[in-house]
């Protein structure tokens, strides 16, 4: 008689995030399996987050493209007054709002397009997390948008992720580069508006 072999266990297509600071430091988080998802890693995050020491506490974020929602979380976790999160996935947005429910954090999720939120706020931010899809064209729609909308003031700052192989001149959005690096095929930039 033929033994079953033992079928790996499933995750129910969830993934675990863990929050590397402040006051919900090591707490852990679900997100599910989605295309495109895939949430800034621990390494990367403790670098920004240390680039931002001292600005976090008491900011106005806006976490764009907010997939699992991890700079969000982080930047909420680390004393940020508010972060709005946007994200088009009604899956993927319901599950960051079970995760802000646990936190019992009084943030909220918006479902929405990213580019049509945009276009729609007036009211700037002092921090801007923004990690679109990839190879989309998102990334330089959503500086011009903010560029118009005026969402930035003297003191705010934009991070971003992009791919390797992109190449913009941040000059033409009107954005100076503080600081930069590279995660594998990833770059990761902190800018500032120049001469606001």
């Amino acid at each position: 008689m033929a033994r079953n072999k033992k079928q790996p266990k499933r995750n129910n297509h969830s993934n675990t995030l863990r929050i590397i600071g402040g006051d919900w430091r090591s707490r852990k988080l679900t997100f599910i399996d989605a295309p495109g998802l895939r949430p800034t890693p621990d390494r990367i995050r403790e670098t920004l987050f240390n680039w931002l020491q001292g600005k976090v506490y008491g900011s106005r974020c806006l976490d764009l493209f907010a997939g699992s929602g991890a700079l969000g979380l982080e930047a909420l976790s680390r004393g940020a007054s508010d972060v709005v999160f946007i994200e088009k996935s009604p899956h993927v947005a319901k599950q960051l709002e079970s995760n802000l429910a646990i936190l019992k954090s009084g943030a909220k999720v918006q479902q929405n397009d990213a580019l049509d939120y945009l276009g729609k706020e007036e009211s700037p931010f002092d921090i801007i997390f923004l990690d679109p899809p990839y190879r989309q064209g998102l990334l330089e729609k959503a500086l011009n948008i903010i560029n118009q909308q005026k969402l930035l003031h003297q003191d705010s700052f934009i991070y971003l992720e992009h791919e390797a192989e992109k190449n913009i001149e941040w000059g033409s959005f009107g954005l100076e580069v503080l600081k930069q690096s590279q995660a594998g095929q990833v770059n990761c930039f902190l800018l500032k508006a120049k001469g606001l």
